[in-house]
């Protein structure tokens, strides 16, 4: 039975090259993140002044900047805080939205009206605005734009796991776990989390490339991180005085940005498709 399930997977995978070009990307944002220095021997901070505004080369993959810094040496080490960023801001949507989807689930009634209509008026607002208008409250900063991003982000792991919820809630097992004396507890540790989860994950690494995306964009306007340490979004900002002579500097921070969130979004279809 184990080799029949591991022969579906692989054979699943094997079908979908996009997923496997996808789940390669994300491994190299990956190895960026943990050992920068195995993918790039420059400086990312110190940068060479004669060498400046010099054109991607075989010496410098994504070209240098207006000081002489090498652009991929930043990309790469820049991938540290963005996507640990990311991870941060879907972890707090995670957990604070999964937790509300379940007890409005879970609690028929004013409980359910009351979470429901807070998530109705949150979902009213685009997050990427509502995100701006928490940084602005809380103030400057990765970790602060993180939590920022997470908090606009709740709204939807609440709506889809108190879905979820009620779905499974009213299922035959559901009921015969009721009937044999199995308190709600035990019910919803054994029955209702395990088959609410699925989607929930899926949602979880779809929002893993917004939340990349809004963090860049956040960046951009000058929220993230302090000059000069690298970000993704930052060095975008960085470049747009130089678009017409060093196009480099923003168009190829800016084109990892975009592969990082099309491959998640390709990593979230196949998980949706495997728990449909």
């Amino acid at each position: 039975m184990a080799d029949l399930a591991l022969e579906s997977r692989t054979r699943f995978v094997v079908r979908r090259p996009g997923l496997i070009l996808s789940v390669l990307l994300l491994a190299l944002a990956v190895g960026w993140a943990f050992v920068p220095g195995l993918f790039t021997s420059y400086d990312p901070i110190a940068g060479v002044p004669r060498q400046k505004l010099q054109a991607p080369s075989a010496a410098h993959l994504f070209g240098t900047d207006e000081t002489g810094r090498d652009v991929y040496a930043r990309v790469v080490h820049g991938a540290a805080l963005s996507l640990w960023a990311a991870v941060l801001a879907v972890v707090i949507a995670l957990i604070a939205g999964s937790a509300l989807g379940l007890l409005a689930g879970l609690r028929p009634g004013w409980v359910d009206s009351v979470i429901m209509r807070v998530v109705d008026v949150l979902l009213a607002v685009p997050s990427i605005l509502l995100s701006l208008a928490l940084v602005t409250a809380l103030g400057f900063g990765t970790t602060k734009v993180a939590v920022a991003v997470g908090v606009a982000n709740v709204a939807h792991f609440a709506r889809l796991m108190r879905a979820e919820v009620l779905r499974v809630r009213t299922g035959v097992f559901v009921e015969a776990a009721r009937a044999s004396g199995v308190r709600w507890f035990g019910v919803l540790y054994r029955h209702v989390l395990p088959n609410s989860l699925g989607p929930v994950v899926a949602l979880a690494v779809l929002q893993f490339g917004v939340a990349v995306l809004e963090i860049s964009s956040l960046s951009f306007l000058g929220f993230g991180a302090t000059p000069p340490t690298p970000e993704w979004g930052s060095l975008v900002a960085g470049g747009r005085s130089y678009l017409a002579t060093a196009w480099w500097m923003t168009t190829l921070p800016g084109l990892v940005i975009a592969a990082v969130v099309l491959a998640t979004n390709r990593v979230s279809r196949a998980l949706e498709e495997r728990t449909a």
